[in-house]
């Protein structure tokens, strides 16, 4: 990981990990891929190894970020889907060039060869997001109970009513401040 630069915050959906590059969207935002070298860096991070980026590419991981961002934020909230954003899918998933693997405890991998690049990786995360955008997983998209936040994440809970995209960041933040705000009322039940 390069210093510097904030941590990513990792979820278990590629599509909405990388779409989660940019957070705090309605307060002050994080941008967590601010340069090339950084995109290289979240790629490996998630399995898309990649050897270089350059600006244009990092002008296309972000255009496919804002788009499935816009997609999986409709479909949360059973919306209609924005033809731009779909647009953008698509053409990125089609452009790619990886295979999909099977590994020895059963589970889908992506594999890029090694004269991979950019465009490549950002197919896999588009193909990703067809499919939860699609429905075809179990799981439910659902918003960020996060007034600052309202990122788009994939709940996978038994219940299917997860409030928070990450429970260590906006979940936490939400619970501090209900407690600090429960002993401004109650100074007394502290004691």
């Amino acid at each position: 990981m390069r210093a510097g630069f904030p941590d990513f915050r990792l979820g278990n959906v590629l599509a909405t990990s990388f779409t989660g590059t940019l957070s705090e969207r309605h307060g002050d935002a994080v941008e967590r891929i601010p340069t090339p070298h950084r995109l290289i860096d979240w790629l490996a991070v998630n399995g898309l190894a990649v050897d270089s980026c350059t600006t244009a590419q990092l002008d296309l991981a972000r255009e496919l970020r804002e788009s499935i961002h816009a997609a999986a934020t409709a479909a949360a909230i059973q919306d209609a889907l924005p033809v731009s954003a779909v647009q953008v899918i698509n053409d990125r998933s089609a452009q790619g060039r990886a295979a999909a693997i099977l590994t020895p405890e059963g589970k889908r991998r992506w594999r890029l060869s090694s004269a991979s690049c950019v465009e490549d990786a950002l197919s896999v995360i588009a193909a990703d997001a067809i499919s939860i955008i699609a429905g075809e997983r179990d799981g439910k998209l659902a918003l960020c109970a996060s007034p600052t936040c309202q990122a788009a994440f994939f709940d996978t809970s038994q219940s299917r009513t997860r409030k928070w995209c990450d429970m260590n960041t906006c979940g936490n933040r939400q619970k501090k401040a209900r407690f600090h705000a429960n002993q401004r009322k109650n100074p007394r039940s502290a004691e």
